[in-house]
């Protein structure tokens, strides 16, 4: 890896760790605000302002995210894994300090609201480490190659088996919620953050983690991610042959 790549590296990798210290720091005055006790379901009632505000802020890290990619990478491929990378490693160092300062998670089986649009997101603590892993060989994988004389794209069927993938992930953290709340609400009113919504969401307690789907998506995500890694090994063999 040339010294300009290796130098970027550490930068976005410092940087993504830094981002997950200050992740983890507003979650940790959130749960001394409204957890004193501890955090655990069913939630606890925030006022619209607050809740308005965590979702500004969940994308406003999206874009932070998305402007080291755009920021640091020569090209969308590389780019694209500039942002997979920081994304995984933040990620990673959010839970590694939450659990360092406040020991949460109990397990890598607890569960935690993982995301909050366009919906709510709940999944066992391990689901998102597994992905940011994945996100990690991925990104590796076309940083390294981008030095070669080619230019290592994702193909189409590539592109199709990660989007697929990621795709049933997500439906595996919002199904069991969104079949909650879509007992009471239209499908339309669901993404409408009002106080009625607010009351009911809270009341919300997941029970069981849909595994099968979410290993389903998981297993044709790491099937792109090595279909993509044969691919350039034998491309790069045969350059260097």
């Amino acid at each position: 890896m040339q010294l300009n790549t290796s130098k970027t590296l550490f930068w976005i990798t410092l940087f993504s760790i830094a981002m997950g210290m200050l992740e983890s720091a507003v979650v940790i005055y959130l749960r001394e605000l409204y957890y004193p006790e501890g955090f655990s379901f069913p939630l606890k009632f925030m006022s619209t302002i607050v809740a308005i505000t965590e979702l500004l802020r969940e994308l406003a890290t999206l874009i932070m995210l998305i402007g080291i990619g755009v920021l640091a990478g020569r090209n969308k491929t590389e780019r694209f894994a500039f942002f997979i990378y920081s994304f995984a490693i933040w990620d990673i160092f959010y839970y590694i300090f939450l659990k360092a300062i406040l020991n949460w998670p109990e397990s890598l089986l607890t569960w935690d609201i993982l995301f909050l649009l366009p919906t709510t997101w709940v999944g066992p603590v391990v689901s998102p480490v597994l992905l940011a892993l994945a996100m990690i060989v991925l990104a590796i994988y076309i940083i390294i190659n981008t030095h070669f004389e080619y230019n290592p794209r994702i193909n189409k069927i590539e592109w199709l088996l990660l989007i697929i993938g990621s795709i049933i992930c997500i439906v595996s953290f919002t199904l069991e919620y969104s079949q909650y709340i879509l007992q009471s609400f239209s499908l339309s009113e669901m993404f409408i953050l009002n106080e009625e919504l607010m009351n009911y969401s809270i009341a919300f307690i997941p029970h069981k983690f849909p595994w099968f789907i979410f290993f389903s998506g998981y297993l044709l995500i790491v099937f792109g991610i090595v279909s993509y890694g044969y691919r350039l090994h034998k491309k790069t063999r045969h350059i260097a042959g």
